[in-house]
Formats: structure tokens, sequence, C-alpha cells
């Protein structure tokens, strides 16, 4: 009969394992000075350059190639 309550127990002993480490992370650690996030929130956004790409060589245009050439 034991052998039956172990793997049954499994899923409600993890789901507690986990409520507790979450209640734990929100109610005992300490937490983070909120200073530089609120600095990086007010830096304004510059995007980057968009990238330039090459031309590539249409497919059509390569068998054409081909073709000249025989």
């Amino acid at each position: 009969m034991y052998a039956l309550i172990v793997p049954a127990s499994t899923p409600f002993v993890l789901l507690a394992t986990v409520l507790g480490l979450s209640w734990w992370e929100d109610h005992i650690l300490p937490t983070p000075p909120t200073g530089p996030v609120e600095a990086l929130a007010e830096a304004p956004f510059t995007p980057a350059a968009p990238a330039l790409l090459q031309e590539l060589v249409s497919v059509d245009a390569a068998l054409t190639r081909e073709d000249a050439r025989r």
C-alpha cells in the first residue's frame, strides 16, 4: 500500500516545492535596487542602421548565362 502512495503524491510534493520557493523568493529574498533600472527606462532608444544587402543574382539570369556558354 505504501508503494502506491509515493508515486501518487509526487506531483503534489513538486507543486508544493515550487509554490514554497515562489513564496520564499517574493517574501524572504531582498529586492534589487531600482535606481539603474529607472535610468535605463528613461534613456532614449536609437535604432541601429539597417544592414545593406547585396543584390542577389536571380535564378533566371544564372540559367541564361549557362545557356549562353553552350
